[in-house]
């Protein structure tokens, strides 16, 4: 009942709709609704399971390490540099015609790494500045950097080719009357005679003279660039140039993996001067798409290194803040034992937001040494306790997270503290303690740990707002809660001489006073054990020697009205009427049928063996060595012996309580024990 009611709360916490997972055919009914008549929101529930080794940190538990102040100055500090970089790469991405990521490109492009775009922009600053142009500005990116073509470019045989084209052009150059290798080729001189031009050079009458052993006058663009052109021709036009371009040409031509390539290469045959270092040229280029869009890469870097100062500065301080996530840690660390440290190893950028997502590392501790590990293999090394304690440490990031967003929540918490140790048990007690002061949550506690129940009763929750849960045939049911709080002093001894099924009851807590007071050997000790298991005595105890037993106990005088009535008759009297009792709790009712039943089956046992002197000789633990002497001469008496196991396995837990430790009897449905009884007393 406890999984399925906080499964049903899980269903609403994830949009599932609810089913009987047994039997799925079967039509189910959902009703939940909270004080005000509304549906919960599955944002408003969360349920607590016992564990789940899955459950980890979340994007939402990552906002405890968010402090929201420095996380607006910071965003407020680089939201005009954001805009500035957005403006830049979409004139770099227009200029270069790319498809890739500019950002990424450029900075491969001049360091090592692919995330260091302003170490990138900051190394090429003096390169740029002040340049007249950008000569290689309208070269494609995409066509010539294209992985088939670096490999092909890569290849043995083009490289030779590219080696023997340079030379020759080179040579070339050097007998050129005007242009001068890797100072003023004449794509240099083409880009300046139009610069010329563009900038009223020649309309305001104004000429160059050219140097060549006598000077030449040109006075208009046309004359410049025909005197570009008449030499670049003498250059390109040379048949062993001409011979070698062709040899380049071929071995493009059979790879046709790079046909757009080889069609801009056709137009463009002064680059291939430029291949035989690609890294080189790969960084002119961009140098040239930088220096098209000069103004807003000056822009960029000028607000970059404005807020460079600052944002260290924030940085700082985001390093040495103490935020909501370094509390959590520290209630876990100090409430919890566990072998390992929790580290963020990203805490700086999630609160000032530039990651989303915590990035975790856990310090694992052997009292000699400290290593580093991720989670995977923490879970690997940790007992079944200390993962268990890591998935508290998850919940604690949850319920703080919803903490801090002032979330209305129904925590539905389904038997966390089962299996722990007594110190993580009543951490966790003392943190649920914690939580319910906070007006945004509300808790349902489901436990089948009676002293888990107990414990937080007593610090809590309230006797009020304790239920049981009962199981019959018919359903399940609420109800109050009972016997929490030492059910033998606070209701079955004082309805000693007036319950009779009480009066039983209290057999097994008078017993075990005496042997904390007085001992085994005691004659009271013994007499009350002839009531619990069947000896020779048993059937001649009167309620009036049970009465001088209590009231020596407890200094009383009291009687009871059946005086000189046999016990065991009223045992076996009020153990009939156990049998058409009322469904309950019933906690008198579970004793008595308890001792019913091993009185009952003892006594059949015992006639069984009919040995009286083996039956005398047994001092302990009666009920196991008369049920393995009844296996040893019933023989093949097979439903007899599993009616007895039953007795031996269900009842012993019923019998010897106190008022320290009755869990069992709460966790046991009495519908069990009336089964029993009435199969042993079928036996008789």
């Amino acid at each position: 009942m406890k999984t399925s009611l906080a499964q049903t709360f899980q269903d609403i916490a994830i949009g599932a709709v609810s089913r009987d997972r047994i039997f799925p055919s079967r039509a189910t009914k959902r009703d939940i609704k909270d004080e005000a008549g509304a549906e919960l929101s599955n944002a408003n529930v969360l349920v607590v399971r016992p564990y789940d080794e899955e459950m980890g940190h979340t994007t939402k538990t990552s906002t405890l390490l968010v402090n929201s102040v420095l996380r607006k100055e910071y965003e407020a500090l680089h939201k005009e540099i954001d805009l500035a970089k957005d403006a830049f790469i979409k004139a770099l991405r227009g200029q270069s015609r790319s498809k890739r990521n500019i950002e990424k490109e450029l900075s491969l492009a001049f360091t090592a790494n692919d995330n260091k775009f302003y170490v990138a922009l900051n190394r090429i600053k003096d390169e740029v500045e002040d340049r007249p142009d950008a000569l290689l500005k309208d070269v494609p990116y995409d066509v010539i950097f294209d992985e088939k073509v670096l490999s092909f470019i890569d290849t043995k045989d083009f490289k030779t080719a590219i080696d023997d084209f340079i030379k020759k052009y080179n040579e070339l150059l050097a007998g050129s009357t005007y242009f001068k290798k890797g100072v003023f080729t004449y794509y240099n001189a083409a880009q300046i005679a139009k610069q010329l031009a563009d900038n009223g050079f020649f309309a305001a009458k104004h000429s160059v003279n050219l140097n060549a052993g006598e000077k030449m006058e040109i006075t208009t663009q046309k004359e410049l660039e025909d005197l570009i052109a008449k030499e670049k021709e003498a250059i390109t036009n040379d048949k062993e140039l001409r011979k070698k371009f062709s040899e380049i040409e071929k071995l493009i031509q059979k790879n046709v993996t790079v046909r757009e390539f080889e069609t801009y290469l056709l137009d463009h045959e002064e680059l291939l001067t430029k291949f035989a270092n690609m890294a080189d040229f790969r960084q002119e280029v961009w140098k040239a798409y930088v220096e098209s869009a000069y103004p807003l890469y000056k822009d960029l870097l000028e607000k970059h290194h404005a807020a460079e100062a600052r944002s260290k500065e924030i940085k700082e301080h985001a390093n040495n803040e103490r935020t909501q996530w370094e509390e959590v840690i520290e209630i876990f660390n100090s409430r919890f034992f566990v072998p390992f440290k929790l580290e963020a190893s990203n805490r700086v950028d999630v609160i000032l937001g530039l990651q989303d997502m915590l990035s975790l590392s856990f310090v694992f501790d052997d009292g000699t040494e400290q290593v580093s590990i991720d989670r995977a293999s923490l879970l690997q090394a940790l007992s079944t306790g200390e993962k268990k304690a890591l998935y508290v440490l998850s919940i604690l990031f949850e319920i703080e997270a919803r903490k801090k967003d002032s979330q209305e929540t129904l925590i539905v918490v389904d038997d966390i503290a089962d299996s722990f140790d007594y110190k993580n048990k009543y951490a966790i007690i003392q943190y649920l303690m914690d939580i319910a002061d906070e007006q945004h949550f509300k808790q349902i506690l489901l436990t089948h740990n009676f002293d888990f129940y107990r414990t937080v009763e007593s610090r809590f929750v309230g006797y009020g707002n304790c239920l049981m849960v009962s199981k019959n045939g018919a359903g399940v049911a609420f109800e109050p809660a009972a016997g929490i709080k030492n059910v033998f002093t606070k209701d079955w001894k004082g309805a000693y001489f007036n319950d009779p099924l009480k009066k039983i009851a209290c057999i097994s807590f008078m017993r075990n006073l005496i042997e904390y007071t007085r001992g085994e050997t005691d004659s009271d000790f013994l007499k009350l054990t002839s009531l619990l298991h069947w000896k020779s005595d048993s059937s001649s105890i009167k309620v009036s020697d049970l009465d001088a037993i209590y009231n020596g106990l407890f200094s009383t005088t009291g009687s009871s009205i059946d005086a000189q009535r046999s016990v065991i008759d009223l045992i076996e009297e009020e153990a009939r009427k156990c049998l058409t009792a009322p469904d309950g709790i019933n906690f008198a009712n579970k004793v008595v049928l308890a001792i019913a039943i091993r009185v009952a089956a003892e006594r059949f046992m015992i006639k069984s063996i009919d040995d009286s002197a083996f039956v005398n000789s047994i001092s302990s633990n009666q009920t196991a060595v008369l049920l393995k002497r009844f296996i040893e001469v019933s023989g093949t008496a097979r439903n007899e012996v599993d009616v007895l196991r039953r007795v031996a396995l269900m009842t012993p837990e019923n019998i010897h309580l106190n008022s320290f430790m009755y869990e069992p009897i709460l966790d046991m449905s009495d519908m069990h024990l009336r089964q029993i009884y009435a199969d042993v007393v079928a036996l008789n």
